[in-house]
């Protein structure tokens, strides 16, 4: 599976009182990568959300931090599919300065009812559109 980038900038409100980006601001780094590779693939989340009643929730998160940005850095958030089965996902995401890995995590989704919050199968519509290479 190729892996899809997406540009962010650090701004200051990402940074602790270190000059360096938070911890938990990678988390919302990989959230928005998430995102933007599902719309890319076609998928709009809040159309599943509202009206096919289905949303993915986050189960797990395995996180290794290595190098800091800091604020104005030009980072890429990715996410890659690496396991997908009958109602979960599997996305590596790292997160890059250049050639350089900052931090990477290994994250584990949930497709859920929107109503129960119940697991239940990942739709076709959506297994077909993110296991095709774009």
């Amino acid at each position: 599976m190729s892996q899809f980038s997406l540009p962010i900038r650090v701004y200051l409100e990402d940074t602790d009182a270190g000059g360096i980006v938070f911890y938990a601001s990678y988390l919302r780094y990989m959230e928005r990568a998430r995102t933007e590779w599902l719309r890319a693939c076609g998928i709009e989340l809040d159309h599943w959300q509202n009206v096919r009643r289905r949303q993915f929730v986050v189960r797990s998160v395995s996180i290794d931090y290595r190098s800091p940005a800091r604020f104005n850095d030009q980072l890429t958030a990715g996410t890659r599919l690496v396991t997908l089965k009958s109602a979960s996902l599997v996305c590596e995401q790292p997160v890059m300065r250049g050639d350089m890995e900052l931090t990477t995590a290994v994250v584990k989704l949930v497709c859920v009812d929107a109503d129960t919050l119940a697991p239940c199968a990942i739709p076709t519509e959506i297994r077909e559109a993110i296991t095709r290479e774009f």
